[in-house]
């Protein structure tokens, strides 16, 4: 792998991993297109970078949320495990929000064992997905009224519905990101926060599928040789993701999430036509 690819690669993770495009299915068209083979066991590694980059960006914008979810739980386990206080206690939004990112995470422990590794090479799939995902947003977008629900008032029951959005968006070509937007706005939450919840939402998932891809990249015989060429893909994949973040949320603020919509009908539509005809 040339350094040029791994940076082209982290501009495409950065970029698709956040905005409501499907990351996955935009490096698997890519890689079907320019016949990129960078997802074998060997470039494993390359690919855990790749989200750890996309994680680092998560956690750099949402660091002090993410400083009092962590917080606030500690301190509820501390006064539920304290025998001697008879007050009653209660979880704090920061305490709820974490509570439901970790609900919100347990679907993907029923998808998991469904196979979808093949689908990363059916181009017309993706395509076919890649509209769909750009129905949803349209929808979205057009169709339902932001709600007002944050932390302080999101049910238990969105949370599994947003749940079950992500772990059906391991799809290629349905976007993460867009699923659980979209399904967090029709459950009645306020746009900025259906935007941190979703990727909130993201944080377990990529940790589950990092130490899972290090242990196959580690047992596969990954090449550290390349590490440096890896590790410059992982920079511009942080860097990008981390201005990305903030131009989702300026797009949520503006309402114009929904123009999105057309660029995935725009590429579904080429891509499917473009396997039929090579």
């Amino acid at each position: 792998m040339s350094v040029i690819i791994a940076l082209f690669l982290g501009l495409v993770q950065g970029i698709a991993e956040f905005l409501p495009i499907s990351s996955s299915g935009h490096l698997s068209i890519l890689q079907n297109l320019f016949r990129m083979n960078y997802s074998d066991e060997s470039h494993l590694l390359f690919d855990v970078l790749l989200h750890m980059g996309t994680l680092v960006s998560i956690c750099a914008v949402y660091r002090m949320e993410i400083k009092e979810m962590i917080v606030d739980g500690v301190e509820y386990l501390r006064l539920k495990s304290d025998s001697n206080s008879d007050e009653p206690v209660t979880l704090k939004p920061p305490g709820r929000a974490l509570l439901f990112v970790i609900i919100g995470t347990l679907p993907l422990f029923v998808f998991f064992w469904i196979p979808v590794s093949r689908l990363f090479f059916n181009t017309f799939f993706i395509g076919f997905a890649l509209i769909i995902t750009g129905c949803i947003l349209y929808v979205a977008s057009n169709f339902i009224k932001e709600g007002n629900k944050t932390d302080k008032t999101m049910t238990l029951t969105d949370a599994i519905l947003i749940g079950l959005a992500q772990a059906v968006a391991v799809l290629p070509g349905l976007s993460r990101s867009g699923t659980t937007i979209s399904v967090g706005l029709a459950r009645g939450l306020e746009g900025s926060f259906a935007v941190r919840f979703s990727l909130l939402l993201s944080i377990p998932a990529v940790l589950g599928a990092t130490m899972v891809s290090i242990y196959r990249a580690i047992a596969g015989g990954a090449d550290f040789s390349l590490l440096p060429t890896y590790l410059a893909g992982f920079v511009v994949a942080a860097g990008v993701g981390y201005f990305t973040i903030h131009f989702l949320r300026r797009l949520m603020i503006n309402h114009k999430f929904g123009n999105i919509a057309y660029y995935c009908w725009g590429v579904g539509l080429v891509t499917i036509i473009w396997t039929l005809v090579r």
